[in-house]
Formats: C-alpha cells, sequence, structure tokens
C-alpha cells in the first residue's frame, strides 16, 4: 500500500472521532518501522512488533508550567501493520485500534485500562 494511501486510514480515524476528543498540539505521522530508539522506549524485544507509539506528556500530566511546548506525537508504523493482516478489512480495523490507542496514552489512559477497554 502506498504511503499515502495507509496515511489516510490514519487520519480517517481521526477524522471521526466525536467532537469532544479534539486533539491539541500533537502530530501524528506515519513511518515505514520503529526505529531502535523507539522500539527500546516502547519495550519491544527483538522481533517484537510495534503498530504505533505516543510520545510525550498525557493531558492528565499537563499543569499550568505547560506551555510554549513542542507538538506530542502519535506515531504509526505501517510496516507491521500491513505484514499481519493480510485483509483490506483487518489492516483498516487495525489501524483503528492502533491510533484510538494511541489516544488513549494521549489522553492520560496507561496500558491496564487501555486492555480493559479492549484496545490493547
Amino acid at each position: 500500500m502506498q504511503r499515502s494511501e495507509f496515511r489516510k486510514l490514519v487520519l480517517a480515524v481521526v477524522a471521526d472521532l466525536p467532537p469532544q476528543f479534539r486533539l491539541e498540539n500533537i502530530d501524528i505521522v506515519v513511518r515505514w518501522r520503529p526505529s531502535l530508539a523507539e522500539r527500546r522506549l516502547a519495550g519491544i524485544r527483538p522481533g517484537g512488533d510495534l503498530f504505533g507509539l505516543y510520545l510525550g506528556v498525557p493531558l492528565t500530566h499537563r499543569g499550568d508550567h505547560y506551555n510554549m511546548a513542542l507538538p506530542d506525537k502519535i506515531v504509526i508504523y505501517q510496516e507491521a501493520h500491513e505484514r499481519l493482516f493480510s485483509s483490506r478489512e483487518e489492516l483498516v480495523e487495525q489501524v483503528r485500534r492502533t491510533v484510538l490507542h494511541e489516544i488513549g496514552h494521549y489522553l492520560g489512559i496507561d496500558e491496564r485500562r487501555l486492555r480493559e477497554l479492549g484496545m490493547h
């Protein structure tokens, strides 16, 4: 799949968010695969897959001191999605789950709670 088409899948998830989930000061980018540093940061072992990564300060941890900050970043990795999901329907669904999972981290939801919500 072309990067531009994959990016459209990612942006469609964001566009479908309810208005109360307005994303501020955040960039959403698509990359082919994570760097070694990103894999380490996410705690991914060699051979493990990483679909996405949130890099920033969650909304629940921002205080009065949080101003004039560079944008947070959500990175969605195309290669893992394409390699593990062969049908377009599966791919689209996993992209949706990944984007929502990373937005959950932006909102301050931890991994345990995301699992409880079925967003792992």
